[in-house]
């Protein structure tokens, strides 16, 4: 399997699916007109990753911002995760007086049957 890396922009995440490292980023904006557009090819992937996934998966959510259309489909991506929570480490970045977004974590995780790490840094 190999790496899935899109280039991120104004509207649309950075994308960095590492499968041999088990490595893990979505950064920056998800604003993207058509969202499931956008995404499915990375809700693919993660469907075929889950088939042979590494011994530990690291999943970094680093976005400042996602809109309502975004979260759903995040949502998917989130639950296709659940076929391998024993080995993954979910961790959720937001600033530290970024209040909406560590909402949004606490939110996706009262709806996820495993822990989502919430780091909080400052620019």
């Amino acid at each position: 399997m190999e790496k899935l890396v899109k280039e991120g922009s104004d509207l649309t995440p950075a994308i960095d699916f590492d499968p041999s490292s088990g490595n893990f980023v979505i950064s920056g904006k998800s604003v993207p007109e058509d969202s499931m557009g956008f995404y499915a090819p990375v809700i693919d992937w993660l469907k075929e990753y889950v088939e042979q996934p590494a011994n530990k998966t690291t999943f970094s959510f680093k976005l400042e911002y996602f809109n309502t259309s975004s979260s759903k489909i995040l949502l998917d991506i989130f639950n296709i995760l659940e076929n391998v929570k024993d080995t993954l480490c979910f961790n959720w970045y937001c600033e530290e007086d970024d209040e909406d977004l560590e909402e949004s974590a606490s939110d996706f995780g009262e709806v996820l049957s495993y822990d989502i790490n919430i780091v909080k840094f400052k620019w």
